[in-house]
């Protein structure tokens, strides 16, 4: 197998089904369109990202039943290169149904079902045998995985010399920041819990964030600020950029398509500003799909350009 300067690793992916529908009416057969079936999961979506821009990256994830064997046949549809730990546990599936009367998206997530301790063991074994210049541990944990795993995750980049890039939630991500990642991507209610406040003023988030900064957690941090765009912010710089004004019709990945898009501009050793504007560019753009698909390349180059201009 190849070297990556990339892996992505989802412990807990999805089959995401995403359909429309005509107005929603309890106790009733609600009609729905054909589904159209994309694979989901944080690390997954970071890799077609990736791919969208034209970079590579190693794609792993767990796999479990019918549903595994479809998530790996559409990763591997888009020319990304998988490496699966197979599981006894059937792969969650995911949906996202459009009520075409409203325009309103309701999302279907249900938790992933328990690993067990061999499985666990496998996947930090396929970590730890893997040593690539970046490793992006993105989504939510399966039930019953205790919340310290992503340190164990980050224990084995630091001993690698791996920079890892987390975009996780709730105490899963509290304890890895205890060990400390290069790049940590929360939105401004995450960020305010990560420091002990209730709530944060969007003017108060660069001071936030280098709290996180100066206590080791992250080198740099980049905070969400949904419409308002995003802010980049390390020891000693701070990169904000705007939202673009698009129309939304789903968000739907849109922030597994900023961090893609952030580490694959890292690896290309672009400037922050540009890492930023790039994560910014391509969030917004996959705000502009329905359903559960990424961004469009030209939708996301058209956007970045736009933002170099201000």
């Amino acid at each position: 197998m190849k070297t990556f300067d990339i892996v992505t690793l989802t412990i807990n992916p999805s089959l995401d089904k995403s359909t429309q529908f005509t107005g929603l009416i309890a106790e009733q057969k609600i009609r729905c369109k054909p589904p159209r079936y994309d694979a989901g999961g944080g690390g997954i979506n970071v890799s077609k990202a990736i791919s969208s821009l034209g970079g590579d990256s190693l794609c792993v994830f767990s796999s479990g039943g019918s549903p595994g064997i479809k998530l790996e046949e559409l990763v591997q549809k888009e020319g990304i290169e998988i490496k699966t730990i197979s599981t006894q546990n059937w792969t969650r599936e995911n949906l996202v149904a459009l009520d075409t009367n409203t325009n309103s998206q309701y999302r279907f997530c249900f938790p992933g079902a328990s690993i067990s301790d061999l499985e666990k063991e496998t996947i930090i074994q396929t970590v730890q045998q893997l040593k690539p210049k970046y490793l992006v541990a993105s989504g939510s944990l399966n039930e019953g995985l205790a919340t310290d795993f992503y340190q164990k995750i980050a224990d084995l980049a630091k001993a690698s010399g791996t920079k890892l890039i987390v975009d996780t939630s709730g105490e899963a991500l509290k304890k890895v920041l205890e060990k400390g990642v290069y790049l940590v991507k929360p939105n401004i209610g995450e960020l305010a819990k990560l420091i002990g406040v209730e709530r944060l003023e969007t003017n108060e988030v660069e001071v936030a964030a280098r709290k996180l900064i100066e206590k080791g957690s992250a080198e740099i941090v980049v905070v969400s600020l949904g419409a308002q765009g995003a802010v980049l912010v390390t020891a000693t710089q701070t990169e904000f950029v705007p939202a673009p004004n698009i129309v939304k019709k789903s968000t739907v990945g849109a922030g597994d398509s900023m961090v893609g898009a952030m580490v694959w501009a890292l690896s290309l050793n672009k400037s922050l500003k540009e890492v930023v504007q790039w994560g910014v560019a391509c969030g917004s753009a996959a705000t502009m799909n329905e359903g559960t698909q990424l961004f469009k390349l030209e939708d996301a180059k058209r956007l970045f350009e736009g933002l170099q201009k201000k």
